[in-house]
């Protein structure tokens, strides 16, 4: 509960650091460059040279498929019978499709199972989430904003990311055995700091105006991000023999409140930005309760 507590306060307090302290401009991308540059990848390079392979942890990143390409395969048949516009359709793919799985998935799963927890977290993330963003999730952008994608851009954008990165070299530092006891106390410090940073960020960014003409499609929205798709997950975990921590982190990362930067994506293409970013704050908030739940109800 204490953890629980931790991230419901850095959330509150940027919020009202942002409505009533009038913070300094450019807070918001500071506080992401270290979190992104910094933090991101000091818990990577912590974390991924202690990973045990585990035939399962193909699921971690299953699910993140299973959330994508089932929004859009639901989205792209129901839109049009909707009567929704292709930048509706594709905010929606987007924003419900990837999840915020690091900003609010890491401290989430190091609050409900620990160091354990967080790790699986960031196999679902790095090997799921993040290059569904910067490939698919840019392709789909580009489809529904009426651009060609371009392949080397896509590419350079997943290879030079310093975390992707970090994966790497946390990989082959495993392989050779770890980091000396010296280099990981330095990490983990650093990394530590990602959790408060990136609730208060999230916190800084919150905007709520829900327009009548946006309530079905964010409830429809939220519906997958927050309840279908997690169960789809579930039943393929199930159905695939998936079982114990595996299972649970995979759920609940499908289950994850929608990705700041997928928002970011569909405002930098024009697809319809107000809906992102109410469904952005509407599921972040939702999520801090409905996470927790599912947890429960998986018996964990």
């Amino acid at each position: 509960m204490s953890a629980l507590l931790l991230l419901f306060v850095c959330l509150v307090l940027g919020v009202l650091v942002a409505r009533f302290a009038k913070p300094p401009a450019g807070i918001v991308p500071g506080i992401n460059w270290w979190v992104i540059n910094v933090a991101l990848p000091a818990l990577v390079l912590e974390l991924i040279p202690k990973v045990t392979f585990d035939p399962q942890l193909w699921f971690l990143v299953a699910t993140m498929w299973i959330t994508f390409f089932g929004v859009w395969l639901v989205f792209g048949l129901l839109g049009p019978r909707l009567g929704w516009s292709r930048g509706r359709i594709g905010a929606l793919v987007l924003v419900c499709g990837l999840g915020n799985t690091s900003f609010m998935g890491y401290p989430l799963m190091q609050a409900l199972h620990g160091r354990e927890g967080l790790t699986l977290a960031v196999v679902a993330d790095q090997l799921g989430c993040f290059p569904l963003l910067a490939s698919a999730g840019v392709m789909v952008a580009s489809i529904y904003a009426g651009r060609t994608p371009q392949p080397g851009t896509i590419v350079k954008r997943i290879l030079t990311f310093p975390a992707f990165v970090s994966l790497v070299i946390g990989i082959v530092v495993g392989r050779l055995g770890g980091w000396p006891a010296g280099l990981d106390s330095v990490l983990v410090p650093l990394g530590a700091t990602l959790t408060p940073l990136a609730l208060f960020s999230v916190g800084l960014q919150f905007k709520f105006r829900l327009g009548k003409h946006e309530l079905g499609a964010v409830s429809a929205g939220l519906g997958w991000k927050l309840l279908l798709a997690p169960l789809l997950c579930l039943a393929v975990g199930r159905l695939a023999g998936v079982h114990g921590l595996v299972l649970t982190i995979g759920v609940l990362q499908a289950a994850m409140a929608p990705m700041i930067s997928a928002a970011i994506l569909a405002d930098e293409y024009d697809l319809d930005p107000s809906l992102a970013n109410t469904i952005l704050s509407v599921g972040t908030v939702l999520s801090l309760a409905t996470i927790p739940l599912g947890n429960w109800m998986l018996g964990s």
